[in-house]
């Protein structure tokens, strides 16, 4: 293939990745919106999809860990297992949100402020990370191994907290579920 080839499927690529990184979140907004009637709440959804968080914080930090040991087949196995973790998240927390109603955090004083921080920056990195995971995970799928390492330096910690901050806010609303 010629550099030039290559250099094209490459802006191909980075458009679709543009796409998607404004697609999910605004299309997750809009269904966010959608309540689905005469439909049983999934109300048996956010202890698993909070476990799907949890599971995945454990696999990045497997897959950092094999990489470390420079196990790159084990690695990108657990790449690709915590992408399909992350969009079976999102498509559980999606399909809660149309047939149940939010739930109002209950905490008083500094808990309350500590659970609506963790909330946001929790909301917004889960919206930064997406062009950084779809990104790193090209560079990685194409064998761009500098600008893989380079960019995954940024979406490992990105990706990690937002993992493991969807288990805390889960943690902490669980006691206000109905």
């Amino acid at each position: 293939m010629s550099n030039s080839s290559m250099m094209l499927n490459e802006k191909k690529y980075n458009r679709l990745i543009m796409v998607l990184s404004v697609l999910i979140p605004v299309v997750v907004a809009i269904l966010f919106g959608v309540k689905i009637p005469n439909v049983e709440p999934l109300s048996f959804l956010p202890p698993i999809y909070a476990s799907i968080n949890a599971l995945t914080a454990l696999v990045l930090v497997l897959a950092f860990l094999a990489i470390q040991k420079k196990k790159v087949k084990r690695h990108k196995q657990l790449m690709v297992f915590a992408l399909i973790l992350s969009t079976l998240f999102l498509v559980m927390y999606v399909a809660y949100h149309m047939t149940s109603d939010s739930t109002k955090f209950g905490g008083e004083g500094l808990i309350k402020y500590l659970y609506y921080f963790i909330l946001i920056t929790h909301i917004v990195l889960s919206i930064v990370v997406i062009p950084f995971v779809l990104i790193t995970f090209l560079c990685g799928l194409s064998n761009q191994v500098e600008k893989h390492k380079k960019i995954a330096k940024i979406t490992f910690p990105l990706w990690l907290y937002v993992a493991v901050t969807g288990v805390v806010v889960y943690i902490m609303i669980s006691p206000y579920y109905v």
